[in-house]
């Protein structure tokens, strides 16, 4: 029998032009958008710094990263912050754009379908999947904090 848990606890959370899909671990906290503070030099998708618990957040917009999208409506959204997969004592968080309040669902093998064609991804999306109805895509957030690291050494 193997050790690995039937069902896990996901969010998703809505952003401009679909849903990403994580695990509720994952996300830290849903807090209200504030403007953040630019970033010199940075990418588009990466919307700048904002302020949250003594930390100094990067926000970023996965949809302009995997190249969904060509900007953000700020009017309604609100910011997730997630936990940082990488260890790394400066950036134990960071936040992400989303266009709404995330939602719980149970997600089990039989639930979870993979979708698309792998190889037509964009920069910082794992897969595509489909959950019940639901069409989400699963970040790679290794590959997310690696490029907003990038950014903020530069």
């Amino acid at each position: 029998m193997s050790d690995l848990p039937r069902e896990i606890r996901g969010v998703m959370i809505p952003v401009t032009g679909g849903r990403v899909l994580l695990p509720n671990a994952t996300v830290a906290e849903v807090i209200t958008y504030t403007a953040p503070e630019k970033i010199e030099g940075a990418p588009a998708w990466l919307l700048g710094r904002l302020g949250w618990r003594g930390w100094r957040l990067p926000l970023f917009s996965l949809p302009m990263l995997a190249g969904h999208a060509s900007e953000e409506d700020s009017r309604n959204a609100r910011v997730t912050v997630l936990k940082a997969l990488g260890g790394t004592a400066k950036l134990p968080f960071i936040a992400m754009l989303a266009q709404g309040f995330p939602r719980l669902t149970t997600i089990t093998p039989e639930l979870l379908i993979t979708t698309g064609d792998e190889s037509e991804l964009g920069p910082g999306v794992q897969s595509e999947v489909l959950v019940r109805d639901d069409h989400a895509v699963i970040p790679d957030l290794g590959t997310i904090e690696r490029l907003i690291a990038e950014v903020l050494a530069a």
